[in-house]
């Protein structure tokens, strides 16, 4: 029985040992290979990138601390492809591009005919506005049903009212009209006399009219040779009733404003624009007017653009002109207003292609292979689904449209963990370093009690020849640094 047991035991450490030297055997890389080749970083926790240190050891989650490469991979088996890439670079395979649903669209300049759209609102045509005040003291006698909203048509009737000062001057009017009647029917009045007395009618027919005797009544007392009693109130063209000041026995003093009447055939819109839209909007542009709630569009035209700039809402107030059949436009009604604009030939991006961290946009552009790059790019005007791009792309690069954010998951883990938090600037090529990789290859110079990184060793030498001169110049970008085709290194 002890003799079973003990060949039992010797069976189980041998099948133990076997099976540890398998699995040291699997762990410890190849002699031959290229891995005893590739030099260490540092370590990072394979759980949270952002711990490093520059020994081996257990990470805080209790896995041990994986190692960063010098070109770029992870651990001992990745492929040497991402060596040259710029930080952040992640590589995702066409199955699980399909699965983040990522869509690419090649970068192009041209013109992009847009529309500005902003919010105006109907006001009634200054030119258009009728006031009827009155030109003496008086009392209103007589009064119409025509209130405050009503349509009206010219000459309309509106009210009457009793003013003395009309008597004398009335007499004096059917007088001249009395005597150039009898002048023409005895036909012993000279040319001159007659003319005389043409002019004294006219100069009664004034007076009148400055007291405000309107020319319908006037007419009417011409050809009946008859006055009243009192004066009529008349409108003097179509329109709708604004203001209406009068009560039936009122008495009213001169320049009392009694009705006003605002003519709405045409009316004005006004819209506020933002100063970088006023060069796209000038006197005579053709603007669409939409009615909100309404299936209706009308077309006006841009008058002016008051020189007047608002400091509150930072913008400028435009004025169109614009018919108004069926009086649809109301005063104060708001409407859409949309102008066809062109802007200039510029780089131009989806907005969704935009990924905005609120201190930094980035696009990721498509190096081909899988590959995905995060470049920084500057955005200028935006309009509707497209924004400008002034600098960071070329025309015929392609970016992500669609699934970008979560390639920018996979690009900060691996920015992480490749310490792009490190990251610095060439002062000579202008390109972005990492520290650690500059560090681990010597090419670092200290002036000045600051220590400087870049991106290669000619960069290096032509910033130690002169510093001061080198800080005081703009990167000169590709000239120092090594051709590295197709590697998707940037300027950034």
């Amino acid at each position: 029985m002890k003799r079973y047991l003990y060949l039992v035991f010797l069976l189980v450490v041998a099948a133990g040992a076997f099976l540890a030297g398998s699995w040291y055997s699997h762990r410890q890389p190849d002699a031959g290979s290229d891995s005893k080749e590739r030099r260490v970083l540092y370590y990072v926790d394979p759980m949270n990138p952002v711990h490093a240190s520059d020994k081996p050891g257990i990470a805080p989650c209790g896995m041990p601390m994986e190692p960063v490469y010098a070109d770029g991979g992870s651990s001992p088996g990745q492929s040497n492809e991402m060596a040259g890439m710029p930080p952040g670079t992640v590589r995702i395979g066409g199955d699980w591009q399909q699965l983040f649903g990522v869509k690419v669209a090649t970068v192009e300049k041209k013109a992009m005919p847009q529309t500005i759209r902003i919010l105006g609102r109907v006001a009634v045509d200054e030119t258009r506005i009728y006031r009827i005040n009155a030109a003496t003291d008086g009392w209103i006698k007589k009064r119409l049903p025509v209130t405050t909203g009503s349509l009206v048509r010219k000459d309309e009737l509106l009210a009457t009212f009793y003013a003395p000062e009309f008597f004398s001057a009335m007499k004096a009017y059917l007088y001249g009209l009395r005597s150039l009647e009898r002048f023409q029917k005895s036909g012993t009045e000279t040319k001159e006399q007659l003319e005389s007395t043409d002019a004294n009618i006219e100069n009664y027919r004034n007076a009148l009219r400055n007291l405000g005797m309107t020319e319908h009544q006037l007419d009417e007392i011409r050809q009946s040779r008859q006055g009243g009693e009192h004066v009529e109130i008349r409108a003097p063209a179509a329109g709708f009733v604004q203001t209406r000041n009068i009560t039936l026995g009122e008495r009213f003093q001169k320049g009392t404003e009694l009705y006003r009447i605002a003519d709405l055939k045409h009316v004005w819109i006004l819209a506020d624009i933002f100063e970088n839209e006023e060069k796209f909007i000038k006197p005579g542009a053709i603007a669409r007017v939409f009615l909100i709630h309404r299936n209706a569009a009308l077309t006006a035209t841009v008058s002016n653009i008051i020189p007047q700039f608002d400091p509150v809402s930072r913008t400028l107030n435009v004025r169109l002109d614009v018919d108004n059949p069926n009086f649809v436009l109301k005063p104060d009604m708001f409407v859409d207003v949309d102008f066809p604009v062109s802007y200039p030939p510029a780089v131009t991006a989806p907005i969704d292609a935009i990924i905005d961290s609120g201190l930094r946009n980035t696009v990721f552009v498509d190096l081909g292979n899988g590959f995905f790059e995060p470049r920084k790019v500057e955005t200028g005007w935006r309009s509707g689904d497209r924004v400008e791009i002034i600098n960071g792309l070329s025309p015929g690069e392609r970016i992500v449209v669609s699934g970008g954010f979560l390639i920018d998951s996979e690009s900060r883990m691996k920015a992480a963990s490749a310490g792009i938090d490190l990251l610095s600037t060439d002062p000579i090529c202008g390109y972005s370093v990492n520290k650690n990789q500059a560090r681990a290859e010597g090419r670092t110079s200290a002036y000045r009690g600051k220590t400087y990184y870049f991106f290669s060793d000619k960069c290096k030498e032509s910033f130690e020849k002169d510093p001061d001169q080198a800080l005081s110049s703009p990167p000169r970008a590709q000239s120092l640094a090594p051709a590295t085709p197709d590697d998707g290194t940037r300027h950034d």
